[in-house]
């Protein structure tokens, strides 16, 4: 069994960036919650470009990427942010490669509480080990 992926860019026109990620984490936030075909959905932010944000959505299979069209959420945020792209969206369907299928589990909504613009992030190796210790030297 293999499972569907969205992997999508998005660019923001610069004076509605901080509008939209708010309506971002709103449909990320209810895809993750009400939809049980979405095993996961990611935010991040480009680099190079902070009007620029990537998602990687994961779903059990494509009627559950359709169910996702569908949804409230959805439909709310694409109605909201619609005159809010400085160009269209640009997806891409992919296949999970890795982990296996059978890996995967619904990622409960943990972070749900937070405030989606708290960039008072810890530090980058806070908590985590270092790549040397696992076993991947970084050089």
């Amino acid at each position: 069994m293999e499972l569907s992926a969205l992997v999508v860019k998005i660019r923001v026109k610069a004076e509605y960036r901080e509008q939209f990620l708010e309506q971002m984490w709103a449909d990320a936030i209810g895809s993750e919650k009400n939809e049980p075909g979405c095993l996961m959905f990611n935010i991040v932010r480009d680099n190079a470009d902070p009007n620029v944000l990537h998602l990687f959505e994961v779903y059990q299979d494509d009627e559950a990427v359709e169910a996702h069209k569908k949804a409230p959420h959805f439909l709310k945020w694409r109605e909201t942010t619609k005159g809010w792209l400085a160009a269209p969206l640009e997806i891409t369907r992919c296949t999970t490669v890795y982990p296996a299928a059978g890996a995967w589990r619904k990622r409960p909504v943990a972070l749900a509480e937070l405030e989606p613009l708290d960039n008072d992030f810890p530090d980058v190796d806070e908590g985590l080990l270092p790549l040397d210790d696992i076993g991947l030297d970084p050089k």
